[in-house]
């Protein structure tokens, strides 16, 4: 147990980019890592068969592909593989699959013989293990969840047409409390915040994720170390003044 100075520097982002197929996750995901990233080690735990890598004009970066079953143990497993590689930002491509995938905690469950309320109790913790595993990791953490998918009526030109859009993560309910940062993507890949707990795009209109994007959230996380270098400043030279006093 260690009690330390607060300090948004100590801290590692844990990012949800959500939406329908098509919407630019994995691209959103790595640019936000692009921008984040000190080292540019930046390591991808694919599990859409390898699809990463159609990005690899991109830029530089490392994948990990996972093949079913998608059972948490395995996202643990690769998850301290990278973190033993160094990287610095591990985005987890797709999240999804460790709920409803081939092996995943939904179709674990279902195959549980006995009462299936009695079953999420054992199942529950080996999900929750692995979220407690990326919440502590010591590298940022992007998550890509698909969305369940509905269609809107929308009239262009005279005409109407449908467009597909997103409505919950797929994965379990409340999975955005564990985020520090939530975006829901769309179609035309904009983005738009549905929690933000840094304050840099509430009320802010859609927009498109870039590497900028990914710098802007990492000088979020460094702006206040100099402020709390100059607070502790501030009260040790307070502190040292009115010793001098007594």
């Amino acid at each position: 147990m260690e009690l330390k100075q607060a300090n948004k520097g100590n801290v590692r982002m844990r990012i949800a980019l959500h939406g329908p197929s098509g919407s630019g996750k994995t691209y959103s995901a790595l640019q936000l890592a692009f921008g984040l990233s000190k080292t540019q080690n930046i390591a991808i735990i694919d599990t859409e068969a390898s699809s990463a890598e159609l990005y690899s004009h991109l830029g530089s970066f490392s994948v990990l592909t996972i093949d079913p079953p998608f059972t948490p143990e395995r996202f643990i497993t690769a998850l301290t593989a990278c973190e033993d590689h160094g990287c610095d930002v591990i985005i987890i491509d797709s999240l999804s699959h460790a709920w409803e995938g081939s092996g995943g905690i939904l179709e674990i469950h279902g195959s549980m013989p006995g009462n299936s309320f009695a079953n999420w109790s054992k199942v529950m913790p080996r999900h929750n293990a692995l979220i407690q595993r990326f919440m502590h990791s010591s590298a940022h953490i992007i998550c890509t969840l698909r969305a369940k998918q509905d269609y809107i009526i929308h009239e262009r030109n005279g005409r109407m047409s449908p467009e597909k859009v997103g409505l919950k993560p797929v994965q379990k309910e409340g999975i955005d409390y564990e985020f520090t940062l939530a975006l829901e993507l769309d179609v035309h890949h904009n983005a738009k915040a549905s929690k933000d707990r840094t304050g840099l795009f509430v009320n802010q209109p859609p927009f498109k994720v870039s590497k900028a994007t990914g710098v802007k959230i990492d000088g979020w996380c460094k702006e206040s170390s100099e402020l709390s270098k100059n607070i502790i400043k501030v009260f040790n030279t307070s502190s040292s003044n009115g010793h001098t006093n007594h």
